[in-house]
């Protein structure tokens, strides 16, 4: 075997590079100061010392360029010790996965031979055994499966095609989507998909399509006799034979050596021109990687359901339990692996830097922890080059997901309250309307639509603020009529045909737009004509079928005719505006309780919700919105230091509205959702559901492992005028233990299938479309699929609308 030496290394590296040699790009100074790694050489020094492992090969790559590779210690020991070499072969363990095996999967997804969210079953139909007809794709390469860790190797199995079988046959710990569980049967399972979609075994697949166009000549399965002198050995197995170029791993052993998680065996070197034909795609420099650009941004950012913690990509560790080999200074953005022999891969595109990191430290005996040592090493490197941790431009780029991540505790740092729109208004001492007075002539008669919401940090209602604060400062400005949506002005009236009435205080008309009949709904272009400018300053709810939504509409399609201005007073969204939720309504279906084709959870405050509407309906209205200062997408209400106010009757509490976008997406069932109780929101019951069934259904629920909920039984008697009125019903409460991954539209459908299964007669789940609104969502539940895969298959619509939205957002 011809040795791949630091001069060859770095040659070939420079041939995939951007960073060639030219007129344009000249080669470094030799008099250029150059990083120093010594503290990666005190590290491995103490840990050769510390018996942690025998040796190691460290690769630095930078810039384009090696800019550290060193071998370390012996890679065997004995009677005739062996130092260890630069271009030592390794079993590279699990980062198989994502050296072969991951980039496989994505040259055929490229190929357009499947998508991410296909069940692994349309394609390997024996997947399907004992209940897994719902896991993707996706759930394989995230490890979102719900798999168990490995194949049972008590009994005695040999072969590739029974260890397929035995994947195949597999029981799951967990329903998929639900817990991340790292699993090297996803893996088995994926290279049976590379194998069936292919035609071709995984390793002459991954020889073909990976290791021959990068060049990576000293990287395979089955590695030849005349090389394992240059191996480093393993571990006696279980006959005191020690492994040297026979896989480590016993279940990739007893499938013949080729297995999608373990098998692979290469060099550091071969390992860093992968990495380096990586980042150099991902930036949009000639490269021989073989995916596209667009493949690697979707590889290599967070791919896992959107409600877990556990960040994976499709293959690569983000951010999880197992990622202590990022160090102390790479960002999140950053991506890796590691493989229990000792081996490790770090890369941060927004630096340009990777580590590889090569031992065999199971060597002779067994396994030492080296995630310490692997941590060290990344952050010297990370040190020697010049990274911080302040994010870089690729974890800006992750912003839309990572919104979710910021904010969401209660932030030490506020400096005060969040100043709402109205609040804004009177630090401006309205400038705005004063401007719009002049405009007409000194005179702006000034339209409201509040209610018992629209207060300013001192409590006072909008409604006098304007009346008597505004009319004070911009002479000529007149309230001269107020608007009330649902519930009425005091936000207290749970019932429809809602009558004009006259505000106590101030005299001023209200016009009701919650009146018996469904055009009084909307306000007139009549009354708009006699309006120099209409105000809304309403707490929204931050859902769909919330008809404060609609109503605003409303006014943006009429101030379209009438060209009068709308202005919104922005408030928080009470969810936090990180989260993006549930299925996007159909097109067609639009109402007062369906605003518009937006997912349940839309992660907007109302004035980017009028913002939006008027973008992507093109209304055209005149519109403006007094963005809030202070406040962040990751802020939950409590976070913002206002006072909570009931947006409607039964809205009564922060909790409920993180609630809210599940439970009352299932509300127009004949279930009841809590209201005429004390907490409306909070539980799901019915007369027809018994004492035994509340348990049962407590029981299955919670069965389901759903992140950030738990479920107990409950009895409850609503009050007139709402659902059983009078009589006991029985159900579920839901307690939330991590509002931060709690998928609350999923966590509704859950309820339904599982209310479904348990009383298929007495549901009537065929009025869910009510407010769900989606034809698609509704035929998936009646046919039974599986409700993680059912709002699994939600993400494409809502990554496309998170695009839209962007143009819109003012936080």
């Amino acid at each position: 075997m011809s040795r791949l030496t630091a001069v060859s290394l770095a040659a070939a590296l420079l041939a995939s590079s951007s960073c060639a040699v030219s007129a344009e790009n000249p080669a470094p100074s030799r008099a250029a100061a150059q990083p120093s790694f010594t503290a990666i050489d005190a590290i491995i020094e103490q840990a050769l010392a510390e018996k942690k492992f025998p040796g190691a090969v460290i690769i630095v790559g930078h810039g384009g360029r090696v800019v550290f590779h060193k071998a370390y210690g012996h890679r065997a020991l004995g009677d005739h010790p062996e130092a260890m070499t630069e271009d030592t072969v390794f079993d590279v363990a699990s980062l198989t996965k994502v050296i072969a095996t991951a980039p496989s999967v994505m040259e055929l997804y490229q190929q357009g031979r499947f998508e991410l969210n296909d069940p692994v079953a349309k394609y390997l139909p024996e997947f399907a055994a004992n209940g897994k007809g719902d896991i993707t794709i996706r759930d394989l390469l995230t490890h979102y499966s719900g798999l168990a860790p490995d194949l049972d190797l008590k009994p005695v199995w040999e072969g590739k095609g029974e260890g397929f079988r035995l994947a195949f046959d597999s029981v799951p710990v967990t329903p998929p989507g639900v817990q991340f569980r790292y699993s090297d049967i996803n893996f088995i399972t994926l290279g049976a998909l590379v194998e069936k979609l292919s035609g071709m075994p995984e390793e002459e697949y991954v020889a073909k399509y990976v290791a021959e166009p990068l060049g990576m000549r000293h990287t395979r399965y089955l590695p030849p006799e005349e090389w394992r002198a240059e191996i480093a050995p393993t571990q006696y197995d279980e006959h005191g034979v020690m492994l040297r170029g026979v896989v480590h791993d016993p279940t990739a052993r007893r499938m013949g050596g080729v297995a999608g998680h373990a098998g692979l065996f290469s060099t550091a070197g071969d390992v860093a021109i992968y990495a380096q034909n990586l980042l150099d795609r991902l930036a949009g420099r000639p490269s021989r990687f073989p995916l596209t650009q667009l493949t690697l941004e979707k590889m290599t950012t967070p791919e896992q359901p959107a409600t877990a913690v556990a960040m994976r990509g499709l293959g690569w560790d983000i951010d999880t339990p197992f990622s202590g080999n990022r160090g102390e200074l790479f960002p999140v953005g950053s991506f890796g692996h590691t493989g229990f022999t000792g081996t490790s891969l770090w890369m941060d595109p927004a630096s340009d830097t990777y580590v590889v990191m090569m031992t065999n430290a199971v060597y002779p005996n067994g396994g030492v922890v080296t995630t310490p040592v692997r941590a060290a090493v990344a952050t010297a490197a990370a040190q020697a080059v010049g990274v911080r941790n302040d994010g870089g431009a690729r974890a800006a780029k992750l912003t839309g997901y990572n919104e979710s991540l910021a904010g969401m505790r209660h932030r030490p740092d506020r400096n005060g309250a969040v100043k709402t729109g109205i609040d804004v208004l009177e630090t401006d001492h309205f400038a705005m309307f004063r401007k719009l007075a002049e405009a007409h002539g000194g005179q702006l008669r000034l339209g409201l639509l509040t209610n018992q919401t629209g207060l300013d940090a001192q409590g006072r209602r909008t409604i006098d603020v304007l009346a008597k604060d505004a009319s004070a400062a911009v002479p000529g400005l007149k309230l001269t009529t107020l608007f009330s949506p649902e519930h009425g002005i005091a936000g207290a009236l749970d019932k429809e045909g809602i009558a004009n009435t006259t505000d106590a205080v101030t005299g001023i008309p209200v016009i009701s737009l919650y009146g018996a009949k469904p055009e009084d709904r909307r306000p007139s272009v009549e009354t708009l004509k006699q309006l120099d400018a209409v105000v809304i300053d309403l707490q929204d709810a931050g859902v769909r079928f919330y008809t404060y939504e609609a109503v605003t509409r409303y006014f943006l399609e009429a101030a379209a005719q009438t060209k009068t201005p709308i202005i919104v007073l922005d408030r928080p969204d009470p969810v936090n505006g990180a989260y993006v939720q549930g299925p996007i309504s159909d097109a067609g279906l639009e109402s007062y309780v369906n605003v518009a084709p937006v997912p349940a959870r839309h992660g907007l405050t109302l004035g980017e919700m009028a913002r939006y509407l008027n973008g992507e309906l093109k209304l055209g209205a005149p519109l403006t919105v007094v963005a809030m200062q202070g406040w962040q997408r990751g802020d939950w209400f409590d976070d913002t230091g206002l006072a909570w106010t009931n947006p409607s009757p039964n809205l009564r509490s922060e909790r409920a509205a993180m609630l809210y976008p599940g439970i009352g997406l299932i509300e127009t069932t004949n279930l009841s959702v809590g209201r005429g109780t004390d907490t409306p929101f909070e539980q799901v019951g019915a007369a027809w559901i018994d004492g035994p069934g509340s348990v049962a259904l407590a029981h299955a629920l919670n069965a389901r492992f759903l992140p950030g909920v738990r479920f107990l039984p409950v009895s409850f008697t609503p009050e007139k005028p709402y659902p059983y009125a009078g009589e006991l019903c029985h159900g579920v409460a839901m307690t939330i233990t991590d509002r931060n991954v709690l998928d609350a539209p999923e966590m509704g459908i859950e309820i339904v299938a599982a209310t479904r299964k348990l009383y298929p007669q007495q549901l009537q789940i065929t009025k869910l479309q009510t407010l769900l609104a989606s034809e698609s969502t509704l035929d998936a539940i009646e046919a039974g699929r599986d409700p993680q895969h059912i709002a699994e298959g939600w993400r494409p619509a809502i990554e496309e609308f998170e695009a839209k939205r962007k143009a819109y957002l003012l936080y």
